[in-house]
């Protein structure tokens, strides 16, 4: 499959399917369970279809990871285009905080499969900081955010969140930090 030569209706649909599929396995956790030719079945399709858009269980991980990478990242500009720009930024990263509860086995699952590093991981982490970017920017031309924090103090915030996943009350203190951010950006 070549990336410039445009899919025919039946085999974007396949291969929607199959990315649909596996964002449901990975979230699960159950994606190493299963060995890849019987997740072509799960999908509903041969395991020639299955090879033929993912030839490997991190090439499809890697097509899973870009579309989330996509949606957060669209999602970070309808807000931007429908919110002031303070509350747009509050909504997006308390929504990474529901995200990445939501999605807990999804994020360990792509580690695991991505950790060889084919580059996808650093470019999706460079796409969701332009995101964080352009919010803090519309923040700080509003008035609302100091203008001396970057994106990648954000960035790291949000990592430290996702990696302290396992503490028991993750959640209530993830919203915590998330508070604590905010209350560390506003402009005083």
């Amino acid at each position: 499959m070549t990336a410039d030569k445009p899919l025919r209706a039946d085999a974007q649909r396949n291969r929607d399917v199959l990315i649909a599929k596996a964002r449901e396995v990975f979230d699960a956790g159950d994606f190493f369970d299963l060995r890849f030719d019987d997740f072509a079945q799960l999908a509903g399709v041969g395991t020639g279809t299955l090879y033929r858009h993912f030839p490997t269980r991190e090439a499809l991980a890697e097509a899973v990871y870009r579309g989330e990478v996509a949606a957060l990242c669209d999602r970070a500009r309808r807000l931007q285009d429908t919110l002031p720009a303070a509350q747009a930024l509050a909504t997006f990263l308390r929504g990474m905080v529901d995200h990445i509860d939501a999605h807990e086995g999804l994020a360990r699952t792509l580690a695991t499969l991505m950790a060889g590093g084919s580059g996808t991981m650093a470019e999706g982490s460079r796409a969701l900081e332009r995101a964080v970017t352009d919010l803090l920017a519309a923040a700080v031309r509003d008035g609302a955010v100091r203008d001396d924090v970057n994106a990648g103090a954000v960035m790291m915030a949000l990592h430290g969140i996702g990696a302290a996943h396992d503490r028991p009350d993750w959640r209530a203190e993830a919203d915590d930090v998330i508070t604590l951010l905010l209350d560390g950006l506003r402009r005083r």
